[in-house]
Order: structure tokens, then sequence, then C-alpha cells
């Protein structure tokens, strides 16, 4: 089948590479000609495990290409699918302008039958106003073309994002034209192959499905970070509290790791939109979700009421280890990641910092820009050499077990601040190291 993905970020990317490993002939396309540029030279402008070895071998193979130009853009394919940002707006609403941008460009162009597909993750109701525009821009030309627009939100993991196309949990599909549904399914037969894992429902359910997934693990990470919180207070460990939850089929393990708060490309902002969406088109606050995003900004200051606490609330003249940028492991997106309001926070008390992550030391010089009062190491042991202590914010697997004796010997002061949790107090404490995680 041909299909044409519009955007070329980390959903319209992975998607478009993806279905063209199963023999699709599918065409990217981006208003970016750097970005393009950078495709067409064989690497990827993300961070992606296992991604450029697929965008390489389809592009080879004449199955995957990219283009700025939309004429070819749309005419490639009857299938039209849009990946593009819905950032949030100063009112904490899905923006949807590129959205309705790409889809105009669609409906002014097109010449034969299209099925839209919205990839990208819209509120409950944009089906509707997308259908619209394409009505808009073909009474305009006055042209008799049919037209069907259906919901097929990513469950995209950054990271494992390849995996999770490949293999997924479950395809949702949400429309009501049995034509446009029957050409997704043929589309995503070879991912359904194991067992039946496509969802068909109506175009607002699925719309809505994609907030109320992200949400539910939001509330879940929220959740286990407050519990952490009392359960330092109290002398419990909440490792301990999450295998024993954990072990409770209704409940399982996964999302129930604590921390220095979520970030990154989806949750906050999903969070956000869904809150605003339940507020303005039907009236309804939604208070548990108001608390996930109160706890989640709130946990993002642990680390520095650890660091104040210790230091006290002046810390000019310090400096500070840091290990781990990205908001998750393997990934560079650093998008409302916790170590952007850690660093915020240090240097606005008179901090430094010395930086290490294994891939997102470039976003962060990017998103920082070239301040005096942040440097880049090459590894985690050079960052360490004469810091006032070591804060761990990203749980990168080579963050896992190092030698803390070495650890020792770099620092000025024998301290770790871990976001993470990922040592035993007892090891730590063992090699003449203050230890200071969340929830232990």
């Amino acid at each position: 089948m041909k299909v044409t993905i519009v955007g070329t970020g980390y959903v319209g990317l992975v998607s478009g590479a993806c279905l063209a490993e199963v023999g699709n002939h599918v065409l990217c396309f981006d208003l970016d000609p750097a970005k393009i540029r950078i495709l067409e030279n064989g690497h990827i402008p993300i961070h992606e495990s296992g991604l450029i070895d697929i965008v390489r071998r389809n592009v080879a193979a004449g199955r995957l290409g990219f283009t700025t130009d939309i004429d070819r853009a749309v005419a490639h394919a009857r299938i039209q699918f849009i990946a593009v940002g819905t950032p949030p707006d100063e009112d904490g609403s899905a923006d949807l302008q590129y959205v309705l941008a790409a889809v105009r460009n669609i409906g002014s162009r097109m010449t034969e039958d299209k099925i839209i597909v919205n990839k990208s993750t819209v509120p409950v109701g944009t089906a509707n106003k997308v259908s619209a525009v394409i009505a808009e821009e073909l009474q305009k030309r006055d042209i008799k073309l049919k037209h069907s627009v259906v919901s097929n939100p990513e469950f995209l993991k950054e990271g494992v994002a390849v995996e999770d196309f490949m293999r997924p949990d479950r395809i949702v599909i949400g429309g009501d034209d049995a034509h446009a549904i029957q050409q997704m399914r043929e589309l995503y037969a070879p991912f359904n192959r194991n067992h039946d894992r496509i969802i068909v429902m109506d175009v607002k359910s699925a719309e809505l499905t994609k907030y109320a997934a992200n949400a539910m693990l939001a509330t879940r990470i929220s959740f286990m970070n407050e519990l952490a919180n009392v359960a330092e207070k109290l002398g419990a460990d909440i490792e301990m509290v999450r295998l024993g939850i954990g072990s409770d089929t209704r409940i399982g393990y996964h999302f129930l790791y604590s921390g220095c708060g979520y970030g990154g490309s989806c949750f906050p902002k999903d969070v956000k939109a869904l809150i605003k969406t339940a507020n303005d088109d039907a009236g309804i606050t939604l208070k548990v979700l108001n608390a996930v995003e109160a706890a989640n900004d709130a946990q993002k200051e642990v680390l520095t009421n650890k660091i104040k606490a210790r230091f006290g609330t002046n810390l000019i003249g310090k400096n500070f280890a840091i290990w781990g940028l990205a908001f998750k492991p393997n990934t560079d997106d650093m998008r409302d990641a916790p170590s952007r309001k850690l660093i915020s926070d240090l240097l606005e008390a008179g901090a430094t910092v010395t930086a290490y992550d294994p891939v997102a030391m470039s976003e962060a010089q990017r998103i920082f820009g070239n301040d005096p009062r942040i440097s880049y190491a090459d590894n985690p042991l050079t960052a360490c050499k004469d810091a006032d202590a070591l804060v761990i914010v990203t749980e990168w697997k080579e963050f896992r077990n190092p030698d803390f004796a070495i650890i020792k010997t770099k620092l000025k002061n024998p301290l770790i601040f871990d976001g993470r949790s990922l040592y035993e107090s007892a090891t730590v404490s063992a090699h003449g190291l203050e230890y200071f995680p969340i929830g232990r």
C-alpha cells in the first residue's frame, strides 16, 4: 500500500519507517528542509533505538522517501497520516494549528478520495474539525471527492518506539466509514498476525483513549511519588511498598517507580490538555488530574529541597555533578525533563553544574545555550571531579552499578542525591558516602 506521513518527528518517522519495513511505500513530508536533508543523507534527527537501521534499509530498498514538496506528498497516497505536533497552548489546551494546516494542505490539493488518519494526539472532537476543513477546501475548488477521517492514536514509548510499533499491545482505530476501517485493517495486518490487536471504536472514543492512557500512567507515577515522600518521613521503604502492592495482579508493577517527577513530550502536555478539554467542553473539573499535575510539579523540586536542606539555601560557590539530562533513559528528549527544573533552581541559588548524559548533552546545550555556569563532562566520573555532590536525575543503565570508592575520591564532599533511588542505602553508606534517595 502507499502511505503519506505528514510530520517526521518521533511519531511520524517511527510510523513511516515501520510501515515501510513491512512492504508499504511510504513518503514522509516535513516543512523543515534541514530535517529532510538529514534524513536524505542517511541520518535521523532524533535518538531512537534501532530506528536508523530501519530508515537506511528502507530508503535503500526504495520503500521510504522524504520530501518538502507538499504537492508530491498529497499525490503520493490515498492514505494520509497526520503526525505533527500538538504543543500546549498558553491555557494548557492542545494547539491544533499544525494539524489543521496539514489538513488544509491536503484538502486544497487532493484530486482523489482520501483517508485522513489522525496519528497526532488530539482532543476529542478534532476529527470533526478535520473533516470540516477538508470539506471547506473541496467546496472552494467546487470538487466533489470523498474523504474519511480516522483516529489512530499512537502508544509509542520513547526509547522503545520501534519495538512498540512492530509489536503493539493494541491498535486503536476510530471511525464510522467501513471502507476506511477495512483499509486500516489491511495496513496493520502485518502487525496483527499473532492475535487480533485491533480495537475498532467511534472516533471520539479513540481520541479520548489516548489521553486516558497517558493520564492513567501519569496518575500512577504521581501517586507513587507522593507515597515515596510519605515513606521517607515515616521511615518506610518505598521499594518494599512497591513490591508489596505490585504483586497484586489488579495493580501490577508497571509505572510504580518513584522518582523526581515525570517529563517528556506526552504526559505533561496530555494531562493539561485533558484537564482543559474536560473543563471547557464538558464542564467537568478533573480533580484527580489536577492533583496529579500539582504533585508532579512539586516532585520536580524534591532534589533541590534535599540539596538545600544539606547545604543551605545559598549555593554560591558550590558545584554539582549531574548524571542524566533526558527525561528518561534511551532518548535525548529533554522536554519538561526534571533535569531542567533542577538545573534552573541550582543556578538561581548561585551554584554551577557539571552535567553528563550519554546522548542528551547536545540537546542540553541547545536549551541552555552557552551559559558559563554549566559545563559538560565526557564521562560520569569526570563530572564528579571536585563537585560538592553528585545528583542522579535519569536512570541510565550505566549509572546502575558505579564504583562508589572512585566516586568518593572525586567528590569534594561524599554526597549522592539520587532522584531515581537506584542503590541500596547500606551499599552506598558502606563506601563512606552520604546517600539521599527518594522514599527510602
